[in-house]
């Protein structure tokens, strides 16, 4: 899955010179936290409801509501927009998990799309987790079998055998690294819910069954 493929298109953005009290407008109008800044029809950076926020006197003021709006009005975009900014970017064409590892590691919540140096869209941590519950398909009936993975060659093509063999579809497997047991796990769902023939085929073949949960698609 790409980035293209959850990315919102026809982004709301804002201008350098735009007031932050139209950031604001924007932002409540179309139930969003985060807005692209454009300077002369590029990309410039992006601020979030929090940066408005910051930017906004306090609660505490003693100045009138006349004089606070007056001073939001006042206020440009390019006034609250961090000068040191590192613009952090995905192309549409990135896999998912690329744009997922800049979230966590940059520690941000969303990222806008760009293409051939224009803005294409924003893909935010919404997105990205949509994206996991549909690869993980959660929402068909199911069994989840988390289990250790045998560490030989052709225990994932035994593992599908067993359940192939019953005339079960799996929905998806993933496997990953316990760094805690220094072994590798396997979650496995497959489309049924009377797991326990498939669990004992897998006993017999000596795998070591961690846990298994049924899901009726709701979650």
């Amino acid at each position: 899955m790409k980035v293209k493929d959850r990315m919102k298109e026809n982004v709301r953005t804002v201008d350098m010179n735009d007031s932050i009290t139209e950031a604001f407008r924007l932002m409540k109008e179309n139930n969003i936290r985060r807005l692209p800044v454009m300077e002369n029809g590029s990309l410039a950076g992006i601020i979030t409801l929090a940066d408005l926020n910051q930017a906004s006197p306090s609660s505490a003021t003693s100045l009138s509501i006349h004089e606070l709006n007056y001073i939001l009005a006042r206020t440009r975009i390019r006034d609250i927009v961090p000068k040191k900014q590192q613009l952090l970017t995905v192309d549409p064409e990135d896999y998912i998990e690329t744009a997922a590892k800049i979230m966590r590691d940059k520690k941000v919540s969303g990222l806008p799309v760009v293409q051939n140096g224009k803005l294409a869209g924003i893909i935010t941590e919404t997105d990205i987790f949509g994206a996991l519950i549909d690869i993980l398909g959660v929402h068909t009936p199911h069994t989840r079998i988390d289990f250790i993975a045998k560490d030989r060659p052709g225990s994932l093509a035994e593992i599908t055998g067993l359940i192939g063999a019953r005339g079960i579809n799996i929905s998806n497997i993933v496997v990953y690294f316990d760094e805690k047991l220094e072994k590798y796990k396997v979650i496995l769902r497959m489309e049924t819910l009377d797991y326990q023939p498939v669990i004992d085929d897998m006993i017999s073949k000596g795998y070591e069954i961690d846990s298994v949960l049924t899901q009726d698609g709701s979650v």
